[in-house]
């Protein structure tokens, strides 16, 4: 089943891969920085109101998350994983915008954030349909 709403062909891959190369660097760099625990991110996780060991989990997270997109294949389980990882990814995101937003940061904080959640759509949506975990349910009446 093809889904025609998304662009495909050459267009649509690249759009793919650049916004994939992106996330997945941006997830990497601050999946590395939070589990070195650095001083200005622990200051502020610590400012946002989280405990400090959620560095930890946040990086192992989003290093796991990386690695699953990334992997080739086409299994339906690897891409059951993808849909987690994107779904993490977004949650991780949102999660930080909201947190910047509860706590009255500067837009300037927001845009890491806003950047990585927007590249976690955009990947997501143009992911190519092997990548893709079709459900199909059924109700009988």
């Amino acid at each position: 089943m093809k889904n025609t709403n998304v662009p495909s062909g050459k267009a649509g891959k690249i759009t793919y891969w650049i916004s994939t190369i992106w996330l997945a660097l941006g997830m990497t760099s601050t999946g590395v920085v939070q589990l070195l625990k650095l001083k200005e991110e622990a200051d502020m996780i610590t400012r946002l109101g989280y405990p400090l060991y959620f560095l930890t989990v946040l990086g192992v997270w989003k290093l796991l998350g990386v690695t699953t997109i990334l992997l080739p294949g086409k299994p339906v389980f690897l891409n059951l994983l993808r849909e987690w990882a994107y779904a993490g990814f977004f949650f991780a995101a949102s999660g930080a915008v909201l947190s910047h937003l509860a706590v009255g940061d500067s837009l300037t904080e927001l845009f890491g954030p806003m950047l990585l959640l927007i590249l976690t759509v955009v990947s997501w949506y143009f992911r190519p349909d092997d990548r893709k975990t079709i459900l199909v349910l059924s109700m009988k009446v």
